[in-house]
């Protein structure tokens, strides 16, 4: 995760190359895996909020360069408006998502983000004029019961953790929606890098109110999870420019196989079925939602799984 959803600029049909497209998402899995598995390790000794403003501000390395190459310094009063309310959204997801991430499943946390896709349709239909149609309306509400799967509230308890988790899929989503709206106003280098810019300086005061002085090696792991995560969304666009999201996107599913993995053998997490169950429903949905658009040849909405990340 660069924490940003990069600008999606879908395959050109007479130059898709599916494999290509398929070996690049297997790749960002890795890594964006690679990304929980550090921040599993880094544990909670460190606030939510101020372990999000570390990776922000060491993300920076990556994220100056991008802008300084892009060369884009002037935009009107609308642009700087949802570049605020893009860095304030995503900043209050990340920060929920390193609250869950230290105390839930690895796999939970993964089968859930899923539901961002999910949640970025909803809010096209509801704010930005986007049609849903009985099929999108059927997917996106197979998509809210692979969540209650995995939730199963009643019969499973439903702490703090996963309810973060909740919310954080929900914001990611929004935090998308107005990528894509930057997009439309300026290079994807410069909808990145101004992303860690605005959550930087919003969040700075807020992890000053409790800031715990951090050791070296706990700055080593949040610059290798800003390393992992501006790797794992090169791969990604990588794999839209490939291929078509209708291809790539079953193979988000494999980002769960390996939390699983992870979370049981590296990490003793106990492994549980229905959460892979829940993660398959939610995908089926997402990739369904996908292939629609590229079937109707729409100007694609819907992100990959993996785009609306941290």
């Amino acid at each position: 995760m660069q924490d940003e959803s990069p600008a999606v600029h879908p395959a050109d049909p007479g130059q898709s190359n599916p494999i290509a497209g398929v070996c690049w998402m297997i790749v960002t899995g890795v890594m964006l895996v690679g990304v929980t598995a550090m921040v599993k390790i880094l544990g909670t000794r460190i606030p939510s909020v101020e372990a999000t403003f570390l990776r922000f501000l060491l993300g920076l390395v990556f994220a100056l360069p991008m802008l300084w190459r892009a060369g884009e310094f002037r935009f009107d009063r609308g642009t700087w408006g949802l570049f605020g309310l893009r860095g304030l959204a995503h900043m209050v997801a990340v920060v929920l998502w390193f609250y869950a991430m230290a105390r839930i499943p690895i796999a939970d946390v993964t089968a859930m983000n899923y539901m961002s896709p999910i949640y970025v349709t909803i809010g096209a239909a509801l704010f930005l004029g986007e049609r849903l149609a009985l099929r999108r309306l059927l997917a996106v509400a197979a998509g809210l019961v692979g969540a209650l799967i995995i939730l199963r509230p009643g019969l499973r308890e439903v702490g703090a953790g996963h309810l973060a988790m909740v919310f954080a899929a929900m914001i990611f989503g929004a935090s998308y929606i107005f990528a894509k709206l930057l997009s439309d106003r300026c290079s994807p280098a410069v909808v990145v890098a101004m992303l860690s810019i605005s959550v930087t300086i919003l969040l700075a005061p807020l992890a000053a109110l409790n800031w715990v002085t951090p050791t070296w090696s706990e700055l080593g792991i949040l610059l290798v999870v800003a390393g992992l995560a501006t790797a794992g969304h090169y791969a990604m666009t990588r794999a839209f420019r490939a291929a078509p999201l209708a291809v790539t996107q079953p193979v988000t599913f494999l980002q769960l196989v390996w939390a699983v993995s992870l979370g049981a053998f590296v990490f003793g997490e106990p492994l549980d079925p229905w959460v892979i169950v829940g993660g398959l429903v939610i995908v089926a949905a997402v990739s369904f939602i996908s292939w629609r658009e590229a079937v109707l040849k729409r100007r694609a909405l819907t992100p990959a799984s993996a785009a609306t990340k941290l």
